[in-house]
């Protein structure tokens, strides 16, 4: 028996020390192999993620129509400097603006920038502005407090150093004074006018020295200004793009996610869903769930009827708010848009956005059209997430406990009966608790949703780093496509404060702005047989995001630019580059045949410096630009037949002979 006992041992050992040498070996392979391991390597610097992906060939017309820039947008640049006389901050001022900012992430950043133009117009030093949803709850980090929480206070200081005097703290005696409520306090309407700060703010601020303006609604200063005031709004661009920087920890955590999604050497979608419960309120979607989710988001549209947000009634025909385009896209039809654009299987979708109504459930469909869907948690350790919270202390009520029971309501028979057995007292009551993932049960109890709990206060914290986060990626990704462009209040959102910082930064670059009124008509048109679409019907999606990205442009300096000047910072952030500038200033040129930023009204021309670090279109990607948006697929196997064909490569040879046959027939298709 011992000596059986010694084998076993001594099979064990082996069977052990082979392993480690499998797994040393294993790991060799996976570092020092060719390309054939790139996605492996990939799998373990993306932690949960391991990408899934066929063969790709960047010399394909199909590719540089999918990720290529957008040729007429490529005369637009950006330019935010003064043009014209500007002068430094005076060192004789008014007084101090003290802000106060409410709201989410877009709030806030419209907010900052509207503030620091009303310091500049007048003449006003700027105290660093407190961000309520992080100061003003408990729990929340004590090592970064309001404005360091989000973003980096120095940078900010530095970066309009030319442009406002920015202060950390108000001076001792004024912060005394504000402790005391002793400071006059404006509450600031909605996009209120340059004039009601020139006649009301101002006199008082002169009087007192010091004035307290507090922000709720997510912008304080109307968005188109009077054309006196152009440097204003490049004022405006020069603080959301180049004075508001993400705090260090929340940006470099924001970079690594972007690095990691790069990896893998390929392009990515970044996909902005909208589909808040705010928004779905206001805009009457509640039927497009047919769930739970639908009896919250009428109980949220009662609550905003209540308080004067929605005029409307409470029941809305959700199918003909679909219909005329004022419910966001499912995530389903935003996938199906995409394929029927072209975009394979392996696609990478970053899906952003801190609440989407309909939870994971909602995201199925997009999941079954795309092996690759990911948001931060699968770029992301819970580590490294929680490092940027900071320290925080302890949830007290995280775990409420019942209240204990009082000797003095015990039942008088209990306390006089006999020897036991004898009755036993009454339970104590129970604290009414609600499962926010589930369902809500003070819905069908009272009209006002119970009070935020500690942990949700914290966690509304969190989500504007999360959205911080989801903001970086969003902007860096090689397109990007949103689900809606409207928020609780029926303004700009998220999704637009990125398309109109990718406008500024990379205006050429692929932003998808679907017209959700034709999308909708053209998903309803095909009906149950979408995913045995034809080749007509294809055609007809190509065409229309191909249009859309022009055309979507233009709306939204109609439809967005009046209500968030961040939307759509074009033209007064933006300059022309030198040989578009010369065509301008030929009238003979028919109007169609201008650059779409000749056409939105850029009239400056860029700087020559601009001009030479400029990298032009190579010939040979020009020559392919005009038929791009014609091609077309004849297959039917469009959503369901990533994986047949041939997709495997042998070695690293290319029969490019047969890239440019496939590539020929898709051509021929599309012409046919």
């Amino acid at each position: 028996m011992i000596i059986i006992k010694s084998k076993l041992k001594v099979f064990a050992l082996i069977g052990l020390i082979l392993s480690v040498i499998s797994l040393f070996t294993h790991f060799l392979l996976a570092r020092y192999t060719g390309q054939s391991f790139d996605g492996y390597r990939a799998s373990f610097t993306i932690f949960s993620w391991r990408p899934i992906f066929q063969n790709l060939d960047s010399n394909r017309p199909t590719h540089r129509r999918l990720w290529g820039p957008v040729r007429s947008l490529e005369s637009i640049h950006p330019h935010a400097n003064p043009r014209g006389h500007y002068e430094a901050p005076a060192l004789k001022i008014n007084g101090f603006i003290f802000v106060r900012i409410q709201g989410g992430f877009h709030h806030i950043r419209n907010s900052i920038c509207d503030v620091v133009v009303v310091a500049r117009l007048l003449n006003a030093t700027l105290v660093m502005p407190e961000l309520q949803s992080t100061t003003s709850s408990k729990g929340i980090s004590s090592q970064f407090k309001s404005f360091a929480y989000l973003y980096n206070e120095d940078q900010f200081i530095v970066a309009l150093a030319k442009d406002v005097i920015v202060v950390k703290t108000l001076p001792k005696d004024l912060k005394s004074a504000r402790r005391k409520k002793a400071i006059p306090s404006f509450r600031v309407p909605y996009s209120s006018s340059p004039d009601f700060y020139l006649h009301h703010v101002l006199p008082v601020l002169k009087r007192h020295s010091v004035v307290e303006l507090v922000i709720s609604d997510g912008g304080c200063l109307q968005a188109i200004l009077p054309p006196h005031l152009e440097e204003y709004q490049r004022l405006r661009c020069r603080v959301a793009y180049h004075a508001l920087h993400f705090r260090e920890e929340v940006q470099e955590l924001a970079t690594t996610i972007v690095n990691r999604l790069r990896a893998s050497r390929r392009p990515f979608i970044a996909f902005d869903p909208g589909m808040t419960r705010d928004a779905l309120a206001y805009h009457g979607c509640a039927e497009l769930f047919q769930d739970v989710h639908t009896e919250l988001i009428q109980h949220r549209r009662a609550w905003m009827i209540k308080r004067g947000i929605v005029k409307g009634k409470l029941t809305v025909d959700s199918v003909a708010q679909r219909s005329n385009g004022s419910c966001p896209l499912m995530p389903e039809e935003v996938g199906i848009l995409l394929r029927a654009y072209g975009y394979s299987w392996d696609t990478v979708i970053y899906v952003s956005g801190g609440e989407i109504s309909g939870g994971q459930r909602a995201l199925i469909p997009l999941h079954a059209m795309f092996e690759n869907v990911v948001d931060r948690t699968f770029l992301s350790t819970f580590g490294e997430l929680s490092r940027i919270y900071g320290r925080e202390r302890h949830l007290v009520d995280s775990n409420p406990q019942p209240p204990p029971v009082q000797e003095e309501k015990k039942n008088e028979s209990w306390k006089t009966s006999g020897p036991r057995p004898r009755p036993l007292p009454p339970p104590p009551s129970k604290p009414k608790t609600y499962n926010i993932e589930g369902w809500w049960g003070w819905v069908a109890e009272s009209d006002n949703e119970p009070e935020s709990t500690v942990t949700e206060l914290r966690i509304n914290a969190h989500k504007l780093l999360w959205e911080a986060i989801d903001y970086t990626v969003c902007v860096e990704a090689d397109a990007f496509i949103p689900g809606f462009d409207r928020d609780g209040k029926g303004r700009p959102n998220f999704g637009s404060l990125v398309t109109g910082h990718r406008l500024y930064h990379s205006a050429a670059s692929k932003t998808f702005r679907p017209d959700r009124k034709e999308a909708v008509k053209l998903l309803d048109e095909i009906g149950d047989h979408v995913y045995q679409a034809n080749s007509t019907w294809l055609k007809l999606i190509r065409k229309h995001l191909s249009k859309t990205m022009l055309d979507g442009v233009t709306e939204a300096f109609k439809s967005s630019k009046p209500q968030s000047f961040l939307a759509h910072p074009v033209p007064e952030c933006s300059c022309l580059k030198h040989e578009y500038f010369e065509l301008s200033n030929h009238t003979s040129s028919p109007s169609n045949h201008l650059p779409l930023g000749v056409n939105l009204g850029v009239e400056y021309r860029c700087p020559t410096w601009m001009d030479n670090n400029v990298v032009s279109q190579s010939p040979k990607y020009k020559e392919y630009d005009e038929d791009l948006d014609e091609e077309d697929p004849t297959t039917s196997t469009l959503f369901f037949g990533e994986k047949s064909g041939n997709n495997e490569v042998n070695g690293e040879e290319t029969n490019n002979k047969e890239v440019h046959m496939e590539d020929q027939e898709e051509l021929e298709g599309a012409e046919r």
